[in-house]
């Protein structure tokens, strides 16, 4: 995969920025069977992670993709159905490394290394393709009606452990005192806001020191350092957010970090999948959260 992949992606975020719209917050599908939010998924049902997740929602809001099942052209083929002539893929990446044995220019001892490199593939949305099952393509059932609290997600954010508390009119991580404030649930205009802006200040709460230790050389407010661990959180946000079939919140105070956001991207083509990677970290720590909890509950 030529190294000039990390470019490709990050000019298509950039032009989506420019634009005002952040390829993060409207991957929603209301048409597909899931009938909610959700993360990519491939054919198995397993969720994308990282970059990738951007990619294939960038992807779906660009073509018009409702469903969120996306598969190579062998699954497809496997499952007896075909990709539709003329259709166009889209492409996706991992990370893997290979071995090399160099000896030492002095010593001439024998030495193994690791280089890390990036390859890629194409998938196929589900709506480009023909003959698959029917679940693929079914449609959901009608929405029930949305309770005031979101037992899901009160369950998930109080198995963090975070210390939150509420009042004010804003929301925000103190990493010196180590707690998220909110304000009150009734100040926001449905339960899924509340969630999804309690979702970016909760990924915050992970770059404390004794927990993810996330830093990006941040001096003040407003620099780059700053600006990464913006995009990091809202990131983090829509995953979990996706995780949670929750709609995520468009705050309209992040409007502001979209400048810096394009100026990040534009000075370092990895930087994308540098918060990318992070949030993904943030939102797996979160959940691994979930397991202590459940286990210190059992235990009891």
């Amino acid at each position: 995969m030529k190294a000039d992949i990390y470019q490709r992606i990050t000019d298509q975020i950039v032009g989506e920025l420019e634009k005002g719209v952040r390829p993060w917050l409207r991957p929603w599908n209301a048409e597909h069977a899931a009938g909610r939010i959700t993360r990519p998924l491939r054919g198995s049902g397993i969720p994308y992670q990282g970059i990738n997740v951007l990619m294939l929602w960038s992807a779906a809001m660009e073509k018009g993709y409702a469903a969120p099942v996306w598969m190579t052209f062998k699954q497809a083929r496997e499952l007896k159905a075909n990709v539709r002539t003329g259709e166009h893929g889209s492409l996706v990446v991992y990370a893997d490394k290979i071995i090399r044995t160099e000896a030492d220019t002095v010593t001439g001892e024998e030495a193994e290394r690791a280089i890390p490199f990036m390859k890629g593939y194409t998938v196929f949305n589900v709506e480009q393709i023909d003959g698959l099952p029917q679940h693929y393509y079914a449609k959901p059932e009608p929405p029930l009606d949305t309770m005031p609290r979101i037992d899901r997600a009160e369950a998930f954010f109080a198995g963090t452990g975070a210390a939150l508390r509420h009042g004010g009119t804003m929301a925000f991580y103190s990493v010196s005192q180590d707690f998220v404030q909110m304000p009150p649930f009734e100040a926001f205009r449905d339960a899924e806001s509340f969630y999804s802006t309690l979702a970016h200040e909760t990924v915050h709460w992970t770059r404390h020191e004794s927990r993810l230790d996330r830093d990006f050389g941040r001096k003040r407010f407003g620099d780059e350092g700053y600006a990464m661990e913006e995009l990091v959180a809202e990131l983090g946000s829509a995953f979990l957010s996706a995780d949670l079939d929750l709609t995520p919140e468009l705050r309209g105070d992040h409007g502001s970090y979209i400048a810096s956001w394009i100026k990040v991207l534009k000075d370092d083509k990895r930087a994308i999948f540098t918060a990318a990677s992070h949030a993904q970290r943030a939102a797996d720590f979160l959940h691994g959260l979930q397991k202590s909890a459940s286990i210190q509950a059992d235990a009891a």
